[in-house]
């Protein structure tokens, strides 16, 4: 058992397995997973697990030298916990719909919050 951080296996797996420029999505339930993208759902009801938390953990086991924001997303969305990636873009939702079926795995959360997706590009720590 690990001491802090995430504990879900699978989802340390893929995390711990992740290459440079991987994606890894973190995502409301309702984006849609394209077929071949493995999907972590950890909603069990609506508005669990929350959006950030979730997102916070997983920013503390990867390194991440770009996110991908929806243009509709609320302004301001996600600047705090994104700051020490290299690049924080805001795109088209499409795009960024796009970009899903590119990634390694989507990690659903119960976020009730439109637009509350973002895809994290997997960096290196040197």
């Amino acid at each position: 058992m690990r001491h802090d951080g995430l504990w879900h296996p699978r989802l340390l797996q893929i995390l711990s397995a992740a290459g440079h420029t991987d994606l890894i999505v973190v995502a409301d339930p309702g984006l849609p997973v394209p077929p071949g993208v493995e999907t972590v759902d950890l909603v069990w009801r609506r508005g669990e697990p929350a959006f950030l938390p979730v997102l916070e953990a997983v920013l503390g086991e990867l390194v991440v030298e770009a996110a991908y924001v929806a243009e509709e997303s609320p302004p301001g969305f996600l600047d705090e916990l994104l700051k020490n990636t290299t690049r924080t873009q805001r795109i088209p939702h499409t795009r960024l719909k796009e970009l899903t079926g590119r990634a390694r795995a989507v990690v659903r959360t119960g976020e009730a919050t439109p637009y509350a997706n973002v895809v994290l590009q997997a960096g290196v720590p040197f």
